[in-house]
This record gives structure tokens, sequence and C-alpha cells, in this order.
């Protein structure tokens, strides 16, 4: 049923533009005040191909777009090699924070599903084994057993 949902939401809408915070603190509050969930997604963007693929082939899809918009604050936490990509010290910082607290063994790539308060509700390591729907439809169940 959820995917005859997320099909009609793709045929009826065209999201081209996808949102991803800057900061997780920034993504929490919003997240408490709308009672949405945060995905943080640690890539390696320059480097990584299973950081490539899972952007190209789930997070960048037009259903993952309109489940993001639905229920999902966004917040990639970014570990580019190339000194053309180099972020700023203070995000450098953030991302590090970021991977002590969720990553700490450098999976790349490694998405993670958090309430509002950060607390871990899943965990897809690796390029997840499914389409863009079914990571989806995996969200959204987890999104409706929180409201």
């Amino acid at each position: 049923m959820l995917k005859i949902i997320l099909l009609g939401l793709y045929a009826m809408t065209n999201l081209t533009n996808i949102n991803w915070e800057q900061n997780i603190s920034v993504a929490k509050t919003k997240a408490k005040a709308e009672q949405k969930l945060i995905l943080l997604n640690f890539s390696g963007s320059d480097w990584c191909g299973p950081c490539i693929r899972l952007k190209k082939e789930i997070l960048e899809t037009e259903p993952f777009k309109c489940v993001a918009d639905t229920a999902l604050f966004l917040v990639n936490a970014d570990f580019p090699r190339l000194s053309k990509n180099k972020l700023a010290k203070g995000k450098v910082l953030e991302n590090e924070i970021l991977a002590e607290k969720y990553n700490p063994n450098g999976e790349f790539p490694l998405t993670l599903l958090l309430d509002a308060d950060g607390k871990v509700l899943k965990r897809w390591p690796g390029l997840p084994k499914l389409s863009a729907i079914e990571f989806g439809q995996e969200i959204m169940s987890l999104y409706r057993s929180q409201r």
C-alpha cells in the first residue's frame, strides 16, 4: 500500500531540490517542532564509491524526496578528501564530533535514522540493499511508530 502511495506522490510531484541541514542542532530543533525524524548520513562524497551510489540511487530519487519532505530533516556529515572539496573548519569539526558519537568505527557510507533527541532508531551500514521505495517504506514505518 505504501508503495502505491509513494509512487503516486512521485507521479504528482516534482521535487527537484532536497534540503540538507548544515547543523545537527538546528535539525533537532526543527524535528522537535515539526514532529519529524532526522536522517544522518556519513559520506565521503569524493572518494567513497558506495557513498556516491547511495546518493544517486536513493537519496536523490523522487520517491525518497517525497519521504524526506514528509518525515525528515536531513544532515550530511561529509568527509571529502580532495582539497577542492574542502569544508569550512567549523563544518569539519562538527562532522568529527558527529562521527565520534554516531560513527566511531568510521563506516562509509553510514546512514542513521534519529529521533528529535538524537536517539538512533535505525542504522543502515554501507549501501542499503533496498530500492529507494523500500528505503522510504522503512523510514515511514518508523516515522508512524514515533507519532
